[in-house]
């Protein structure tokens, strides 16, 4: 088969840029530590929200203090709210996060970090991330929900 010169030449270096958009990408992911989340357990959308669930505990109950410094707290979304909508931790603290759906798919994304992924009924979404400054971030639904999607945040607060 004979493949024109000037093709040949175009089919090298869009292999070449291939090559490089790779390399660019695992480079960029170890520097600034990306981390693709993936289901952690599955549980039932329907009973979720019920004890003995985590999620069914009161919203002061969802954040656990494992050891000093280490923490999971468990966050449920539902049209148009996150529950806990406010979780308040020491600075330094790891974190755990489990996210689930009670009714649509939502997103989580919290503001200033790496911390974002999808939050699908019938699946926990597990992500430990550990903070260090001090302030107030905020975690918004950025998948959209219905009507009232732009009510759908809450507030990270990490005290000195």
């Amino acid at each position: 088969m004979h493949i024109d010169r000037y093709e040949r030449l175009f089919m090298y270096a869009a292999v070449a840029l291939l090559a490089v958009f790779m390399l660019a990408l695992a480079v960029s992911s170890f520097a600034y530590g990306i981390r693709v989340p993936r289901p952690y357990e599955r549980v039932d959308p329907r009973t979720v929200a019920t004890p003995p669930s985590p999620w069914g505990l009161p919203e002061a109950e969802r954040l656990r203090e494992l050891s000093p410094g280490k923490y999971e707290v468990y966050i449920l979304g539902q049209m148009w709210q996150f529950t806990p909508k406010t979780i308040t931790i020491p600075r330094g603290s790891e974190v755990t996060f489990y996210v689930t759906s009670r009714d649509i798919q939502h997103g989580f994304k919290l503001q200033d970090t790496n911390i974002n992924f999808m939050v699908v009924p019938g699946e926990v979404s597990k992500l430990t991330a550990t903070f260090d400054t001090p302030g107030t971030f905020n975690f918004i639904c950025h998948e959209y929900c219905g009507t009232l999607h732009h009510t759908m945040f809450g507030q990270l607060v990490v005290e000195e």
